[in-house]
């Protein structure tokens, strides 16, 4: 690895399995059961499930019909957002202890640069430690860990000793492991990806490496010089403390198959509204729409527009909304009609990284 290089402390702290973990610590009685959360209608859809459950194939966004055929004594639990948000405060309230640069990803995911630290302890890996601790012992629930010199690298290590385990990938070590790691594991590289990877060659980081960027540039477009560099331990992507917001969205699944667009309007109406409440309450709008579809047969589809000016209010969402319905002939009745406005007007105000915020450049040396 060059010694150029931007060479930081990050750590990715990934709950586990949170909402099947937050219910069993609510009701102990879970503690141990094949649990999913959500699912439990004839057409609900499953968010999260236990470890226990997950042995027997249960996965986010399964149906919770086929997670009852894998797994007949799976228990259904309704989901609580109000709940996961309470103990998600909990948990960075314990990050801030250490930095204040934490980027959350989600309720239960979060990136925390530790190269200099409230703490001032040098070692990323005890800090990682300490923290997964203490979340075990004020909230109550398990996390794992991921240690490295950037985010790309953290977020993969943090899968490797899971549940309630961390990884540390040392700076001398993160050549030779991305070179060994099977494609799959990349981060960033989803499944279709990965299959088309396989059928040119490419099976672990190594062969990926060996790929020229005019290679992969045509192959896989501007993914390309993305593939390029990680495989070579280069993601210069700093931890952001205030992510910016890069879309709002809404969707429903619906009891049954709607076949006709005027019962779909009618949805399309609901849908519409809590777009527009949402854009109000973070004070944004956006200029490009998406229609989501999901037809009775999983497949989804979508249909996006970008328009010259800022939308927010209802009636422009569902005017947009409705232009896209009829776009194109339906394909076949649907079970999920979703909203999405991206292309926000928070994009405007990006600022640039001053000099005194670029990243610590140090030796190859250096403690973890």
């Amino acid at each position: 690895m060059s010694l150029d290089l931007p060479i930081r402390k990050i750590i990715h702290v990934d709950m586990d399995a949170f909402y099947a973990s937050v219910a069993e610590m609510d009701n102990p009685e879970l503690k141990g059961k094949a649990i999913a959360v959500g699912g439990g209608s004839s057409r609900g859809v499953i968010s999260a499930a236990s470890y226990e459950a997950r042995k027997f194939g249960v996965k986010s966004a399964m149906s919770g019909r086929l997670a009852e055929k894998l797994c007949p004594h799976i228990i259904f639990v309704k989901s609580d957002f109000d709940r996961y948000r309470e103990i998600s405060k909990q948990v960075r309230s314990i990050f801030f202890d250490y930095t204040d640069l934490v980027e959350p990803l989600s309720l239960d995911e979060a990136y925390l640069d530790v190269t200099q630290n409230k703490k001032g302890n040098p070692s990323a890996s005890l800090i990682a430690k300490e923290i997964r601790n203490r979340i075990f012992n004020e909230v109550g629930l398990a996390a794992s860990a991921g240690i490295s010199i950037n985010k790309f690298i953290a977020k993969i290590a943090s899968d490797i000793n899971k549940p309630n385990g961390q990884k540390t990938i040392n700076p001398e070590d993160v050549i030779p492991f991305l070179e060994a790691l099977d494609i799959r594991k990349f981060y960033g590289v989803g499944k279709v990806t990965a299959e088309k990877m396989y059928q040119k060659g490419i099976f672990t980081g190594q062969d990926l490496k060996s790929k020229s960027l005019e290679y992969l540039e045509d192959n896989f477009g501007k993914s390309g010089r993305f593939y390029y560099d990680v495989v070579r331990g280069i993601h210069l992507s700093e931890v952001k403390p205030n992510r910016i917001r890069k879309s709002l969205a809404a969707e429903r699944t619906f009891s049954e198959n709607l076949s006709s667009e005027i019962f779909m309007l009618e949805k399309l109406n609901l849908i519409a509204e809590e777009v527009a409440k949402r854009l109000a309450k973070n004070q944004v709008a956006g200029k490009t729409i998406t229609l989501k579809i999901k037809y009775s047969d999983f497949t989804l589809h979508t249909r996006s527009k970008t328009l010259p000016y800022f939308i927010s209010d209802k009636s422009m969402v569902l005017e947009n909304a409705k232009n896209l319905l009829y776009q194109e002939k339906l394909e076949n009745s649907v079970r999920l009609l979703g909203i999405s406005l991206s292309n926000l007007n928070t994009e405007q105000s990006k600022k640039k990284i001053s000099n005194d915020e670029k990243p610590v450049s140090v030796q190859l040396k250096f403690e973890f």
